[in-house]
């Protein structure tokens, strides 16, 4: 299979697997089981960043220091622009009250946020999914791989809580799951652009390599971890670390298999 067909095959596989596992976790389980997925998520987001995304990048790069520079950057520009996603969503309430439930993202009420901002904040998220696996595949079948893994492990969290917002908001449960199944094929749209524009500019390759594992990062450091602090007693942090190791596990795991051959 050549580097489109991957890149395809992964991008229509993420995005039909993530909606369907979201979905049917949103409707068949009860919503504390979620923190599970989310404790996987961040042990599959640090462990593609640090086991397979820097190395690859480091090693790749001809200045470190602007490498590095990058990831630093990026993690910046994803925190301002959160920052302006929040002050969207709460200047007309209390962002306290909002960000209590924003960490985890799989809050079952809106706060005010209708189902078509999720909608549309989510394709771009999806969008941007999609040229990093692209960029991760043009560099490497292994390191695609490894990207779309951790792509997927924290998009399922993520689509259950959008999935519960739209219910929330009105929408039925097919209406729910077909827009939710449209808004993950952005991240087709994404990775089709970045495929043929990196082709032409392969020299930005390495770049959306730093800014895939700034995103990561982000997401893994800044929206995630902090939820699992609202569960500080011994049994569920010890259950969380186990199943971010777990998460970190399956990356390893990916990247000896593919590296394997």
């Amino acid at each position: 299979m050549g580097t489109l067909g991957w890149i395809l095959a992964a991008t229509v596989a993420g995005g039909v697997a993530s909606i369907c596992v979201a979905a049917l976790f949103a409707l068949a389980t009860p919503a504390r089981h979620v923190g599970s997925l989310i404790s996987f998520a961040i042990g599959a987001l640090l462990g593609a960043v640090f086991l397979e995304i820097l190395p690859h990048g480091l090693a790749e790069a001809q200045d470190v220091r602007a490498f590095t520079a990058t990831v630093l950057a990026g993690m910046l520009a994803f925190f301002v622009l959160e920052k302006l996603v929040l002050w969207r969503h709460c200047h007309t309430e209390d962002c306290e009250a909002h960000g209590e439930h924003a960490p985890q993202r799989t809050a079952v009420h809106d706060h005010g946020r209708s189902g078509l901002l999720i909608l549309v904040g989510d394709s771009f998220h999806n969008f941007v999914d999609g040229v990093l696996i692209a960029a991760a595949f043009m560099e490497s079948t292994a390191l695609g791989l490894v990207a779309a893994t951790a792509v997927i492990a924290h998009e399922i969290p993520q689509e259950v809580g959008d999935f519960l917002i739209l219910l929330h908001s009105g929408y039925g449960k097919a209406r729910a799951f077909v827009l939710n199944l449209v808004s993950s094929m952005a991240m087709v749209a994404g990775a089709l652009i970045a495929y043929f524009a990196l082709q032409l500019a392969r020299q930005w390759t390495n770049t959306l390599i730093a800014l895939a594992a700034a995103s990561m990062l982000y997401v893994a450091v800044a929206d995630l971890i902090p939820g699992l602090h609202k569960r500080p007693e011994l049994r569920a942090t010890a259950g969380q670390v186990l199943l971010i190791g777990l998460g970190i596990a399956s990356i390893w795991l990916v990247g000896r298999l593919t590296h394997a051959h």
